[in-house]
């Protein structure tokens, strides 16, 4: 039986052997962007993608060009390879019908999901659909770090790039959650550099 979890694993392989061959060597970085369909946390989903070396340099060289770890590390700097990524998938019905179904699902078996016409279903409407959203968020973003995490243990990043890269995870609507999951997901020693502008101070020994 397929369940989201599988399908999302399965997808991000399928993603990253997307990724042009001719770029193994000047890919820094894995991309994970996290949204939702309309900012509704019942639709979450993630875009794979990358960056390069290339894009950094030309960020660097630009007029009134970027700071070194801004240009590396901030999505605001990213090309559409980091931002769309190469493929989008999770509760997102148009780009990966099969993965909407899936979650949908699962999400119903677990008591979380809600439909707008629900009012009156349930005592204090509005604050028991916060709180499943909150709930739904938070699991999709440990979903996530699983997905990176396994990248590294299965070693499938140095199977198809020859060496680790870190995968950067970022909620576009909660930029300071980039540092705790991207922290996370990855080995301390791949993320040393992007986790020196943490707010939190909280850096990898």
């Amino acid at each position: 039986m397929t369940t989201f979890r599988l399908h999302m694993g399965q997808a991000v392989s399928r993603a990253l052997a997307e990724f042009p061959k001719e770029l193994t060597s000047d890919i820094y970085a894995v991309t994970f962007r996290i949204d939702s369909v309309d900012q509704d946390p019942r639709f979450p989903y993630l875009a794979i993608g990358y960056n390069t070396e290339t894009e950094v340099a030309r960020a660097l060289a630009a007029a009134g060009g970027a700071e070194p770890w801004e240009a590396r590390w901030n999505y605001a700097y990213f090309p559409p390879s980091g931002l769309e990524g190469v493929r989008v998938v999770g509760h997102d019905p148009e780009r990966d019908p099969v993965g909407a179904e899936l979650y949908r699902q699962e999400a119903a078996a677990r008591g979380l999901w809600y439909e707008d016409d629900d009012a009156g279903d349930h005592g204090d409407n509005d604050a028991d659909e916060d709180e499943r959203g909150e709930q739904l968020a938070e699991q999709f973003h440990e979903l996530c770090v699983d997905l990176a995490r396994r990248l590294h243990t299965d070693g499938h990043l140095a199977g198809i790039f020859g060496r680790p890269l870190p995968v950067i995870l970022y909620d576009m609507f909660d930029p300071d959650a980039m540092f705790t999951l991207t922290r996370a997901a990855n080995p301390p020693e791949l993320v040393g550099d992007f986790l020196s502008e943490d707010p939190a101070g909280q850096r990898q020994d």
